[in-house]
């Protein structure tokens, strides 16, 4: 049953599902949050990636640390304002560029999760795929024909996956919670299982933690910690940036920091190191080294293993694309319209566009991922420094609740017809040097720091603006909440 609109919201701000929820998660679903995005087919490669540097094991783990634990950091950071006012993402947006300019950082983020929406729903259709083939040969006769540069059996398995997910989605908030409740739990255990395996027929002593045939010392060796350091954060960058979709849920702070520590260094180091055993046996096991898991087990000679397999990693990516791709743009896209376009909507909205961008094409052309993912990564890091930024420094950690649902002039969030342009500004100078230095040959080495640059950039400047801003003050309304 629909519930009235509180007295002074307006319905270009507010629908039930941007407004205070009621919050019941435990530490245990921030955690199995951070499971469903680790998990991953995505995260199995980026974690072997690690290890293929050039790097000692210490080093890489190292890196693995001090990555992870700055995204721990910000992850805290960012969680408490959502937590705090019960809000998701794209209404914490609204302290910073107000009622109506908050569509801005909400629209980047939502189209950096239909991308991706996209690439990981491909990727799990992959998988798929191999166990079909596996079981049903005859197929092979799908892969052949194509259209819009997909084969028609990955149409099949695509359009399989897409279908799955959307229904997950649309069973609401309740039903997804419980998926990745059992989802990460899942993969871990057939992961222990197949490490289990690899480490049976390979024997220990074949097992390197090291997956690189080069070995680097001095500053190189240096140098390559650092980089693998801003990948870890870049990579956990877009999850991490609409976090409070999900710490907005939460019981207390407390609750999402016990999460977060379990969630973010516990689980990516123990997950990252039970990749590395994985993809090193399968050198000696299987005459190659395998960096993607359902490769691995598709060559198992066991039918129930390989199904077993596939099903966890499959659910895997399943739980990763709705938690950090499908739940963030539907939030983001029901902020432009909240009276037109609700939770379910904007959901839908992603998937259908994730279709039409044909994310097959996008993940096989590995110049265009490059690039794609230094141009989001500079879209991003401002919008960190910015956020962060304007609740700590300038806003002092007070909400003013009730002002971020007002469209009035005389509205906190209001500024200048609903836009603090001091933010606005900000993440455009902050973003156009971040692009600079991804296309500008000269800076090209500083290509993986974007998200660094970005955030330090975006936050410094809107810091030194608002400074100089009348729009803004500290929040003494009743109304408001305090950190």
């Amino acid at each position: 049953m629909t519930e009235p609109m509180p007295k002074g919201y307006s319905p270009r701000l507010y629908n039930q599902d941007l407004g205070p929820l009621p919050q019941k998660w435990t530490w245990y679903n921030i955690f199995a949050f951070w499971m469903s995005d680790v998990h991953s087919v995505g995260g199995y490669v980026f974690a072997a990636s690690l290890f293929a540097l050039g790097l000692a094991s210490w080093q890489v783990l190292i890196a693995l640390l001090v990555g992870i634990c700055i995204i721990q950091v910000i992850a805290n950071l960012l969680a408490k304002p959502s937590q705090q006012a019960a809000v998701p993402y794209p209404v914490i947006c609204r302290l910073a560029f107000g009622v109506f300019g908050a569509n801005i950082p909400a629209v980047i983020r939502g189209l950096i999760a239909v991308a991706w929406y996209g690439v990981q729903t491909y990727l799990a259709s992959s998988a798929l795929i191999i166990v079909v083939l596996r079981f049903f040969p005859q197929m092979s006769v799908y892969a052949e024909s194509q259209f819009a540069g997909l084969s028609y059996l990955g149409w099949f398995g695509f359009l399989a996956l897409w279908v799955v997910q959307a229904a997950v989605f649309w069973t609401g908030m309740d039903s997804i919670r419980r998926f990745i409740d059992w989802a990460g739990p899942v993969v871990y255990a057939v992961m222990f299982l197949l490490a289990g395996w690899i480490v049976w027929k390979a024997g220990w002593a074949n097992i390197s933690f090291t997956l690189s045939e080069k070995s680097l010392t001095g500053w190189e060796a240096f140098s390559q910690v650092i980089m693998a350091t801003a990948l870890v954060v870049s990579y956990f960058s877009g999850p991490t940036l609409n976090f409070g979709d999900f710490s907005r849920y939460c019981r207390s702070m407390s609750e999402v920091r016990r999460g977060n520590f379990w969630g973010l260094p516990v689980n990516f180091l123990a997950f990252s190191l039970v990749t590395v055993v994985i993809v090193s046996g399968t050198l000696p096991v299987f005459g190659e080294m395998l960096h993607d898991p359902i490769a691995t087990v598709a060559r198992i000679d066991n039918n129930v293993a390989v199904l077993l397999g596939a099903f966890a990693f499959v659910t895997a990516t399943i739980g990763i694309n709705i938690v950090a791709n499908f739940v963030s743009p539907a939030f983001d896209f029901a902020n432009v319209a909240p009276s037109k376009i609700s939770w379910r909507v904007g959901g839908m909205i992603a998937a259908v566009a994730s279709i039409f961008i044909t994310p097959w094409n996008l993940f096989n052309n590995p110049q265009v991922i490059h690039y794609t993912l230094d141009v989001l990564a500079a879209f991003i890091g401002p919008l960190f420094g910015i956020l962060l930024v304007d609740y700590y420094l300038i806003k002092k950690q007070q909400i003013d609740v009730d002002a971020l649902f007002n469209d009035g002039p005389t509205g906190r969030y209001w500024y200048n017809g609903g836009v603090n342009y001091t933010a606005v500004k900000a993440l455009i100078l902050a973003t156009l040097a971040g692009i600079a230095i991804t296309f500008i040959p000269a800076l090209q080495p500083m290509a993986n720091f974007a998200w660094f640059t970005g955030c330090f950039l975006g936050g410094g400047l809107f810091f030194l603006f608002a400074r100089h801003s009348q729009a803004h003050e500290g929040v003494t309304m009743s109304t408001a909440v305090p950190g």
